[in-house]
């Protein structure tokens, strides 16, 4: 494996991690962004399990399950792209760097996955 890969993946992990935990814990920055953009509170929940399971996939991809790791890498890619269109649609871009942050480390996975095969 591809050293880059592998630190990059491990970044994009941990972080993941980490805003999956502050949605589950319903965080009042990600409440309050949350409302700012227009999503549900009761979808809090579902996102943050979305972005963990991202993560977890990520992780077995680098455990020797590469296919799930690329299947978790396109699937953050498209949610956060779906959360920079919120943003955009929502005119909220004081605070694009963090989605859009987001989907870089992701897309930077995929990017680096594919690179190394």
């Amino acid at each position: 494996m591809d050293t880059a890969f592998v630190i990059v993946t491990l970044v994009t992990v941990l972080a993941n991690a980490a805003i999956a935990v502050a949605d589950l814990r319903g965080a009042a920055f990600v409440r309050a962004n949350s409302a700012e953009v227009g999503v549900p509170r009761d979808w809090l929940w579902w996102l943050g399990a979305l972005k963990g399971a991202g993560a977890a996939g990520l992780l077995l991809g680098l455990l020797g399950v590469p296919w799930v790791g690329e299947a978790a890498a396109v699937g953050l890619v498209l949610f956060f792209t779906g959360a920079v269109i919120a943003h955009v649609r929502a005119g909220v871009y004081r605070n694009m760097a963090f989605p859009g942050g987001f989907l870089c480390l992701a897309a930077a996975v995929l990017v680096l996955g594919a690179a190394a095969r």
